[in-house]
């Protein structure tokens, strides 16, 4: 199944991605190209998860996995065959997150593992481009693994191509600006507050969007 996922990928998925989104990307050197390593990116649309997978080096692509909502992506047999097997989720639990179940145990296995993990810290889609609030499962991850850098990645337009509650995609051009990695300090708060620091610093960078 690997090798099929790293075809499909390769062949399938990152063609459309680069033709729905344009795909400029700025930093695409520190992207991490082994694990455990952690990328943290802002979420407005199911566009963001195959743009980042497309923006990877082959080389790397095949250990990039997603941290995604289980009670939505699992829940059809063949949205769930494809989200585990050609996407390659880490799947959570979001509706149980109160009944004292570790959500993020899925998650630390993939690190354990030698995954790249992508996190959307804002925990659900958000109206546009703007940055909502930070979720603080990404510090207990990067505490859990203080030799996983965070990589925080600001993804602009991608709520044009697919916005929330639409099916049909649109072309139109997005950017994925790539920031220098943050390491884990040992303090929760100031994490989050250097996270979302950084993902407005690389907001602030984004160029202008070539197809309107």
């Amino acid at each position: 199944m690997g090798w099929l996922r790293f075809l499909l990928l390769v062949l399938a998925a990152r063609p459309l991605a680069l033709f729905l989104t344009g795909a400029d990307v700025t930093g695409r050197e520190r992207l991490p190209l082994k694990g455990p390593a952690i990328v943290a990116a802002n979420h407005s649309s199911h566009v963001d998860t195959l743009l980042l997978l497309a923006i990877f080096p082959s080389r790397a692509v095949a250990r990039v996995r997603p941290v995604a909502a289980a009670d939505y992506f699992l829940r059809d047999p063949v949205i769930g065959w494809f989200s585990r097997h050609v996407i390659g989720i880490v799947p959570v639990a979001r509706l149980k997150a109160g009944a004292g179940e570790d959500v993020l145990a899925p998650a630390r296995a993939a690190l354990a593992a030698g995954d790249i993990v992508v996190v959307f810290p804002e925990g659900t889609r958000g109206d546009g481009d703007q940055l909502g609030r930070l979720k603080g499962g990404v510090a207990r991850l990067a505490e859990a693994f203080p030799e996983a850098p965070v990589t925080p990645v600001w993804i602009q337009g991608a709520g044009r191509v697919l916005p929330k509650g639409e099916a049909i995609p649109a072309p139109l051009n997005c950017a994925v600006l790539v920031g220098e990695p943050l390491d884990w300090e040992g303090d929760r708060p100031a994490f989050m507050a250097r996270l979302r620091a950084a993902l407005l610093a690389l907001k602030d960078q984004a160029p202008p969007l070539r197809w309107s």
